[in-house]
């Protein structure tokens, strides 16, 4: 007897945990209902993917969406609707705003201003502290919660860990995959003296490749004594890929477009403070160590670090310009493009954006193409060929490090729970984000 569906997806290359495939996919109260040839089947609205590439709905599981906070450079509505230009389904946020996300009322009412507001589903990181540490094991669980994010570096006030005993603390009670920006805060310290005014350039020489990796055998020391899983973000040296590898059995790691893209010195002489993060972009010698990171399945997820200031913020020399790119939107073409220059096949990209963030943080439902799983579906046209601009870009800021750069692969539609979000470049449906579920909660 014929199936009827609210949406079918005719006849796209297929791409999933099983290799490639044509066929296709039938999506019924937000979820997939059937997959193969559903020729003979009826739904609501048939959308033809003759020529198109329907991946898992694409996972950015690091981006500053700035809200509540200084909104006037990005909020949770204008960073989904990045999100969902780009071909991003999910994304999960972090606890550096205003208030700090680190008490169970601060986690609420991110997940109530999210609610029906943001265009893609959410989870919310919350902020490890000295004076939370003992609550870590409840924050974790609550709806809503990514799980724990500490900062070894590069942050200010409550939300900076910098020493062994405090994050011990911290990892004593998790139970769940915490994830560290790693960074050795003193030795940042030590070494501020090395910026050069107005030099842009001296940034990676400041944060040099020891604050990471002395940092990151720190952390993997103490998780290692505690039993606890970790999660090594924004990975920068490739000093760190080759350790990182030799303890697997705990830590996983992250690897940004950024970081796999871009490269010192000739970064810096071309954007200038606009390439400016935290940890750096560093030579191509440390870009080229991540991409064997890559290859060599040490590196589990791809995230974007989306991190917007305004151009007049950026503009102010350094180093008082702030640190931070836009990068969600951009995350899926940049990649598409290493993906045709064959740096990676599609099915590992698949791998890094959906079934890994899944994988490791315990998420539900999602991450798969699979009957019984989120209809959430990624759509690209692998052979388009296009130019980023920034005025693509749908963040507050709008701007992109990328602008002017062409590239091979582009997202034409972001599926969220069944609904057609984006199509071709155009906002379909607005405000349907939820918060995720995890296993582990």
């Amino acid at each position: 007897m014929p199936q009827t569906f609210d949406r079918i997806f005719r006849n796209g290359e297929i791409v999933n945990q099983d290799g490639r495939h044509h066929g296709d996919v039938g999506v019924r109260d937000g979820r997939i209902a059937a997959l193969g040839d559903l020729s003979q089947s009826s739904a609501g609205e048939v959308i033809d993917c003759t020529g198109l590439t329907i991946l898992p709905g694409v996972i950015d599981s690091q981006v500053h969406f700035r809200e509540p906070g200084p909104t006037h450079k990005e909020d949770l509505e204008s960073g989904s609707r990045a999100a969902v230009m780009g071909g991003v389904t999910a994304v999960f946020e972090m606890p550096n705003t205003d208030p700090l996300t680190v008490t169970p009322e601060a986690l609420a009412d991110k997940v109530r201003r999210g609610t029906h507001r943001m265009h893609c589903d959410f989870a919310f990181w919350v902020g490890g502290t000295r004076e939370n540490a003992a609550d870590v094991a409840e924050l974790e669980r609550l709806p809503g919660a990514a799980g724990i994010k500490v900062f070894m570096g590069s942050s200010t006030g409550s939300l900076l860990v910098e020493d062994d005993e405090g994050v011990r603390e911290i990892l004593k009670r998790t139970r769940r995959r915490a994830a560290f920006h790693s960074e050795d805060e003193y030795r940042l310290r030590e070494r501020r003296d090395l910026r050069v005014k107005g030099d842009a350039s001296s940034h990676p020489v400041w944060r040099d490749v020891e604050a990471a990796l002395n940092c990151t055998r720190r952390l993997v020391a103490i998780a290692e004594e505690t039993g606890a899983p970790i999660h090594v973000l924004h990975i920068s040296t490739a000093d760190e890929i080759p350790f990182l590898g030799a303890h697997k059995r705990l830590v996983t790691c992250e690897a940004t477009p950024h970081h796999l893209t871009l490269a010192g010195p000739e970064a810096y002489e071309k954007l200038g403070t606009l390439v400016q993060m935290n940890p750096p972009v560093r030579d191509a010698g440390h870009r080229d160590g991540i991409w064997q990171g890559i290859r060599q399945g040490i590196v589990d997820v791809l995230g974007s670090d989306h991190a917007p200031h305004t151009l007049e913020e950026k503009a102010k020399p350094y180093p008082d310009s702030p640190s931070g790119m836009t990068g969600v939107q951009t995350l899926v073409p940049v990649m598409l493009d290493h993906v045709n220059r064959g740096r990676l096949s599609l099915e590992r990209f698949v791998d890094l954006t959906s079934h890994g963030p899944c994988r490791i943080f315990g998420m539900a439902g999602k991450g798969r193409i699979a009957v019984g799983y989120d209809a959430d579906l990624t759509i690209v046209d692998l052979k388009r060929r296009q130019t980023i601009r920034n005025e693509w870009i749908a963040s507050k800021c709008g701007w992109t490090p990328y602008d002017g750069i062409e590239v091979s692969g582009w997202p034409v539609g972001t599926i969220v729970r069944g609904a057609r979000v984006m199509w071709e470049g155009s906002l379909e449906e607005h405000s349907r984000g939820e918060a995720a579920r995890f296993w582990t909660a």
